[in-house]
């Protein structure tokens, strides 16, 4: 899963249990389902990464979709964060975005026997945390 700043999804992948995220990372970036235009030269488009995406193969493969990598592990995330207090931690975007996912008891345990009703599950969940983070006057989902 790839998460925007504020924490809302941008694509799904879904794999075995056994899978780390980094192997899967060009299939994430190539199913981002929002359509966005290219930010104009002065702005970049950044991608925030953990360890696991250290590798020169994964660097290239974020590089070559347009896109400037940032992959710092936790300890020098720590660190940053004890000189510099004043910036947010990347990490606790795409954790977060795990924990609401976690609160739906559907998926928190995978009972579904096919990939297709599974899938559809977790773009109902990933649609409801994007209804969430839009401010509006009075709740959609919660009426």
């Amino acid at each position: 899963m790839l998460v925007d700043g504020r924490g809302v999804p941008l694509s799904l992948i879904v794999t075995g249990a056994s899978v780390h995220d980094s192997k899967k990372l060009g299939a994430g970036l190539d199913a981002i389902m929002v359509a966005h235009e290219d930010p104009p030269q002065r702005r970049k488009k950044h991608l925030c990464a953990d360890a696991g995406c250290r590798g020169v193969s994964k660097r290239d493969s974020i590089v070559s979709r347009g896109y400037i990598p940032h992959v710092v592990d936790r300890r020098t995330e720590a660190d940053n964060m004890r000189f510099h207090p004043e910036q947010k931690a990347h990490r606790w975007v795409f954790e977060a975005s795990h924990g609401w996912f976690n609160r739906f008891r559907k998926l928190l345990v995978r009972y579904e026997k096919l990939e297709r009703s599974y899938v559809a599950l977790c773009h109902l969940a990933a649609a409801i945390i994007a209804l969430r983070k839009i401010s509006v006057l009075k709740n959609i989902i919660y009426g």
